[in-house]
């Protein structure tokens, strides 16, 4: 899925002028994009079961989640977004994937990960949709405005 990703971000998000490149150069650019993606993403293709040719069936929950990463990387974006970020992980497996997080943030793109439960020592804004106490009222204006004062918005 990464070639053919490299190839429509080439075809779609590039110049013309891009496209009247020699093949041999565009080739050897997408397959640059490619492992910087992968990289990024901390997978690698000797790892896997079957190497490149290894089907998204048979992979497992982490190497799953770093090839969507990968995937996302490889059109440079400057916001990444992540869903059920630690679905069904392992504690060791979640803080993998938070610190490979960091750092694709620490390389300059906004990362916004959705979690169920929300790691220790990382500089995250959390804001918590049910409450622990389900006893006491909620005041959800101090809640938002906590959360963007833990932001720096206020």
């Amino acid at each position: 899925h990464l070639t053919e990703r490299a190839l429509l971000q080439r075809r779609f998000d590039g110049s013309l002028r891009g496209l009247l490149r020699p093949r041999a150069e565009r080739t050897a650019e997408a397959k640059r994009g490619i492992d910087a993606a992968l990289t990024a993403a901390g997978l690698d293709r000797a790892c896997l079961p079957k190497g490149s040719r290894t089907a998204v069936r048979d992979l497992e929950r982490t190497e799953a989640l770093r090839l969507s990463l990968a995937l996302a990387l490889v059109g440079r974006p400057r916001l990444l977004g992540i869903d059920d970020t630690d679905l069904k992980l392992a504690e060791a497996e979640r803080a993998d994937i938070w610190a490979q997080l960091r750092s694709v943030a620490d390389r300059g793109t906004t990362v916004v990960a959705v979690c169920s439960e929300a790691p220790d020592g990382i500089d995250a804004v959390v804001v918590r949709t049910t409450p622990a106490d389900t006893t006491a009222p909620i005041d959800t204006d101090k809640e938002a405005a906590d959360a963007l004062a833990e932001a720096g918005l206020s």
